[in-house]
């Protein structure tokens, strides 16, 4: 009988434990899912975008409502190039901006005070010419003694001036370079024969095609998995805005989610035809050719990359760790919430899968 009390109390202390841990998950649970609820009221918000089929993103989350359920009064703000959006932004222009990799790079390796807190896109970069230098320029290497045209500090320069590196040119003195202002101008210099080849991106690539013209190389062949438009804020910021960043992110992710859903194809490419006024069809083919990272995550191993592709090619000359200028915390927050809200949705549990790979 002694011995059966003490087994007894052991049993019922346990299941206490047992009781009291469920409790304290449901309750944790509860917490998480509610961690982000609306603001109230409305918080104004200036973003930064590109008129390229990659920011589709930021259509949706603003057609959709995804921004408005989040507490955002968010101002779509339209910039040509990535270094005039980056330059808007820490001029206090923007209070967050989606631009090239290289141009936040840039400017980091220079002095800003930026950080970057997640993604838009990856790839969907083409080299492109003539049909008529299709026949002499077939990689890289061709490029020696040719004028190329990119836009400056978008991320299309520096994946090319990577890839000539590695090919053994230097981009300074083997080949000549000219920086304009955006893809439309490159599609007329090289249509025209003023350049030989250019740099081009979505939904320019499938124009230039149409025009005539011929891709040479994608992005994915140059740089492997590299990472393009990164969300990028003012460090200063960080703190002031520290409410916003998460539900900011959970709109652009929400946003992502509806993009993979083929049920939402249709209406996805009929939001992207609204602000980018092109044909749906070519909308159709940039947006979902697969030449196209959608992913949302900061993908820090893709920026350390880049980071040592633009050091070796001599783009930058900076030879600090790019590492502490990329903030992850604010993207994990606020995919666990949203697992959280929906805990049979597999999507979320796959983008968790992907931060740890990339991250």
């Amino acid at each position: 009988m002694d011995m059966l009390f003490p087994s007894l109390l052991r049993l019922q202390f346990r299941k206490a434990l047992c009781i009291m841990a469920g409790i304290a998950m449901l309750i944790c649970s509860d917490v998480h899912a509610a961690i982000y609820p609306p603001l109230s009221p409305k918080i104004p918000f200036k973003v930064g975008y590109l008129p390229v089929t990659g920011h589709a993103k930021f259509f949706v989350a603003k057609d959709k409502g995804f921004f408005d359920q989040e507490g955002l009064n968010v101002e779509l703000i339209q910039f040509v190039n990535s270094d005039e959006g980056i330059r808007a932004l820490r001029s206090n222009a923007l209070d967050i901006g989606a631009f090239g990799t290289t141009s936040p790079l840039f400017h980091i390796a220079n002095g800003a005070n930026l950080r970057i807190i997640g993604g838009i896109m990856g790839g969907d970069v083409a080299l492109i010419t003539s049909h008529e230098n299709a026949e002499i320029i077939k990689s890289v290497k061709d490029l020696k003694g040719k004028k190329v045209a990119t836009v400056r500090l978008a991320t299309g320069d520096a994946v090319l001036r990577g890839a000539l590196h590695r090919a053994g040119l230097e981009w300074r003195k083997d080949l000549q370079i000219f920086e304009l202002k955006n893809p439309a101008g490159i599609l007329q210099a090289v249509q025209s024969g003023m350049v030989d080849a250019g740099v081009v991106w979505g939904p320019h690539d499938i124009e230039a095609e149409e025009m005539g013209l011929k891709i040479i190389a994608r992005s994915q062949d140059l740089e492997p998995g590299h990472p393009c438009c990164r969300i990028t804020i003012n460090t200063l910021d960080q703190k002031k805005y520290a409410t916003v960043w998460p539900r900011f992110i959970r709109a652009i992710l929400r946003a992502e989610r509806f993009t993979q859903q083929q049920e939402n194809r249709g209406e996805t490419i009929s939001i992207i035809q609204k602000y980018l006024k092109i044909d749906p069809a070519m909308v159709e083919k940039a947006y979902y050719s697969g030449n196209v990272d959608q992913s949302s995550d900061p993908n820090v191993k893709g920026i350390e990359l880049f980071w040592k592709t633009m050091e070796e090619s001599g783009f930058i000359k900076s030879k600090g760790n790019i590492r502490q200028f990329i903030i992850t915390s604010i993207y994990t927050s606020a995919l666990e919430s949203l697992a959280a809200e929906n805990p049979d949705d597999p999507y979320w549990e796959k983008l968790k899968n992907q931060f740890n790979e990339r991250d």
